[in-house]
């Protein structure tokens, strides 16, 4: 299971078989064109409630944040990359769903929500001109890259709500990684989450963020008991809300997003250096920091 560490002249680092250790390269989208779209559950409740809670998209706002985002992940060390702004794909900036990454190479998801259906054109762009391979192209129904969670090396959880991800998706990747050895558990979960990476994100080896209520007791019991990964728990109300869509840099820091009260004072108990960001142009929109980047390349624990 080999990983291309090379950083040199038109070569990006690539290859992740955790979602843990020290981040070093990280994919993002431009928000250029960025828009609130009907995209999920979480964006249909921003504008079910537009007038009443006085929500407005505010586009200047939303680069400011996007820029701070960027700042935070440079601060820390961290390479980033794009994929290439387009004016017919105003969701494209949640680049955690239009591919993921694996020791093999890159997988270019299919997106079910209308507006994101295309966003494989400017994922398997990037991955073409940074020389990246593309490992697999997923056919069967529809899966995408915030439905894919490596809980450990070897171990992957993945789910599918239906309107997003589907199971017909999530088995045929389940496939590909049993073909490779790797231990893989299938699991629904409920619309209102999204996506497994608003419910389950790995913080550090052997302890994750979990929203408790949007699993199965066979999936919590897999997590915690089968491979003894510590939870950090997240309540409904916050869950629903991007509370548990973080990302973790490694060394015990963590960005996360302002309105995340609860999730960020947990982590600073815990000892994590918590960068909290003000995001809520994009959290109304749909989208947390979490949906917002992909790890390239992790160093290993």
């Amino acid at each position: 299971m080999t990983l291309d560490t090379t950083q040199s002249a038109g070569r990006v680092k690539w290859g992740v078989k955790a979602q843990t250790g020290v981040l070093t390269d990280v994919l993002l989208g431009r928000p250029d064109h960025f828009s609130w779209v009907p995209l999920n559950s979480i964006s249909a409740v921003t504008f079910a409630n537009m007038e009443e809670m006085g929500y407005r998209f505010d586009a200047q706002k939303a680069a400011s944040q996007h820029r701070r985002m960027v700042e935070v992940y440079e601060a820390n060390g961290v390479n980033v990359h794009y994929v290439e702004a387009d004016e017919g794909l105003p969701s494209s900036v949640f680049t955690r769903d239009s591919s993921f990454m694996t020791p093999w190479g890159a997988v270019i998801t299919s997106i079910q929500t209308p507006p994101r259906r295309r966003d494989y054109a400017v994922a398997s762009r990037f991955y073409h001109e940074a020389d990246i391979p593309i490992w697999k192209w997923v056919t069967a129904g529809h899966f995408e890259g915030g439905d894919f969670v490596i809980l450990k090396p070897g171990v992957a959880l993945l789910g599918w709500s239906g309107d997003r991800s589907t199971k017909e998706g999530a088995e045929q990747v389940a496939g590909w990684l049993r073909d490779k050895d790797w231990e893989v558990l299938v699991t629904p979960i409920p619309p209102q989450f999204v996506h497994m990476d608003a419910v389950v994100v790995m913080l550090e080896k052997s302890l994750a963020l979990v929203c408790e209520d949007a699993l199965q007791p066979y999936a919590l019991d897999y997590i915690r008991q089968t491979h003894e990964i510590d939870i950090v728990p997240v309540a409904y109300a916050d869950c629903v809300k991007l509370g548990g869509n973080i990302v973790s840099l490694g060394n015990k820091r963590v960005l996360s997003m302002s309105h995340n009260i609860n999730v960020n004072r947990q982590l600073a108990e815990r000892g994590f250096e918590v960068t909290a960001i003000d995001y809520d142009m994009f959290a109304l929109g749909g989208g947390g920091v979490h949906c917002s980047c992909h790890e390239l390349h992790r160093e290993p624990d």
